[in-house]
């Protein structure tokens, strides 16, 4: 148990019944008049539902025990993805629900940060960037600049992305994985 005093971002609370919740944002509040509260976004864990929810200041919640483990995905078997535990070598089974976007941006022998809650994933966490080949796009025109507009590109591992003009097919581009968008060339 912590109070909501101790509420930190990614932080993982069971509340409604055990319904795993992560603290997307907090802020503590303090009005001029009455008690301080504190102001969190949570998001739900298993189905992604993000809600805005107000506690007292003070308040005991219940953190979940989450367990976050490096591991490297393997391959793809069926529905679902399979990842080696890096110090272990266990074999993990992670359906695709669970890994949600991530999988539109990784390759085999990706590392990610895959948590755990009493023995089954809850989510996948990537690194906030990763490099990958784009497999096919339009190509540039004469007079292209870096300034100019953007074209569709698809990667390696089938995702679209949106690309500057002057890159080609075969070329490698960081692509932030939150947000899927371009970063550079690798």
């Amino acid at each position: 148990m912590a109070t909501t005093n101790d509420l930190k971002n990614g932080m993982v609370l069971k509340l409604d019944g055990g319904e795993l919740w992560a603290v997307v944002e907090f802020q503590h509040v303090k009005p001029g008049k009455g008690g301080a509260f504190v102001r969190t976004k949570l998001k739900n864990v298993l189905s992604g539902k993000v809600v805005d929810k107000t506690f007292n200041a003070g308040v005991k919640v219940d953190v979940a025990n989450v367990d976050k483990r490096e591991m490297q995905y393997s391959y793809k078997d069926g529905d679902d993805f399979v990842f080696m535990d890096t110090e272990t070598y266990d074999m993990v089974n992670v359906p695709a629900g669970t890994v949600g976007d991530a999988a539109s941006y990784m390759l085999e022998n990706t590392l990610a940060t895959v948590a755990f809650n009493e023995g089954s994933a809850l989510y996948v966490d990537l690194p906030a960037a990763v490099e990958l080949t784009i497999s096919n796009t339009e190509p540039g025109l004469q007079g292209d600049r870096s300034t100019g507009g953007t074209k569709p590109a698809t990667l390696e591992t089938g995702a679209e992305i949106k690309v500057p003009l002057f890159i080609t097919t075969g070329e490698k581009v960081k692509v932030d994985t939150r947000s899927g968008e371009y970063l550079g060339r690798a």
